[in-house]
Order: structure tokens, then sequence, then C-alpha cells
């Protein structure tokens, strides 16, 4: 069910597009960087593994 906005559906449509694209974009964003951060813990911990040997 959609209210109706009168004259200013279209600034609360664009609102509503605007925010869900920052989210969407904050998610993309973390888990990207949580992905080069296991990938580069991985790396340390292969180099420890090593200079243990």
């Amino acid at each position: 069910m959609m209210p109706e906005l009168g004259k200013y559906a279209g600034a609360v449509m664009w609102s509503y597009a605007a925010s869900l694209a920052l989210i969407l974009g904050f998610v993309a964003l973390s888990l990207w960087q949580s992905r080069r951060m296991k990938r580069a813990l991985d790396e340390v911990e292969k180099r420890q593994e090593k200079a243990g040997e």
C-alpha cells in the first residue's frame, strides 16, 4: 500500500531510491573489505607458518 503523496511523490521516491542505493553500497563495501582482510590475514598466517618451520 502506497499512501497518496501528491506533488511530493517524485521527491519521496527518489529519496527511497537513494537510500536503497546507499545501503546496498555500504553492504557491498563491507563485503569487499571483509574479503580483502581475510586474504591479508591468510597471507600473514602462511608467512608465520613458514618462519616457524
